[in-house]
């Protein structure tokens, strides 16, 4: 059986395939820069101010083409789901550790943003969207939150909150074990 018009099967075996692949493989390394080391000493200590591995701080920022600036916490990642709940030691932690980093909470209800707002490390917090906003709105209520938007990311426990940061251009999402735990 053959593969059709546009697919290579994985396979190439006309000729000229170890040409192409000395070509693509020059082409691949001329695309990645090579930064000399005081720059990624300078990334790799913002990282840590921002809490991140350095892997993943790169990949944010060579998708974005920006350095982040701050991160959006739903309560879900906060692990905050009612008011009066205090914030989890490993939480508070990691958001102290934090270094000029701008960080917000978003509450989904019963949960309000006066009471996550007042948990140690979040400057601020706001409403949800509701579940029943149309894309446009929750990209208008999630950017009125983090400007500009491409330099922040979202750190979120659902599918939800993930929409979130795909519907307002976020710099990302970041599941709430990666950034917590990981």
């Amino acid at each position: 059986m053959t593969a059709g018009i546009g697919h290579n099967s994985g396979r190439v075996d006309e000729p000229g395939k170890s040409w192409r692949k000395h070509v693509w493989t020059k082409a691949r390394k001329d695309l990645i820069p090579t930064l000399p080391v005081e720059v990624v000493r300078l990334r790799v200590k913002r990282a840590t101010e921002l809490g991140l591995p350095y892997k993943t701080y790169a990949g944010i920022r060579a998708s974005t083409g920006h350095d982040l600036i701050g991160f959006l916490f739903s309560n879900n990642a906060l692990q905050v789901l009612r008011d009066g709940q205090p914030l989890p030691r490993d939480r508070a932690e990691k958001l102290a550790g934090l270094v000029r980093t701008t960080c917000a909470g978003v509450a989904h209800h019963p949960v309000t943003p006066t009471h996550l707002g007042a948990l140690p490390g979040l400057m601020d917090a706001h409403a949800a969207p509701a579940f029943s906003d149309s894309w446009s709105a929750v990209r208008k209520q999630i950017r009125a939150m983090a400007q500009p938007a491409d330099r922040f990311a979202i750190v979120g426990d659902t599918a939800f909150e993930r929409e979130w940061a795909e519907a307002a251009q976020m710099a990302g999402y970041l599941r709430a074990d990666q950034y917590f735990c990981g």
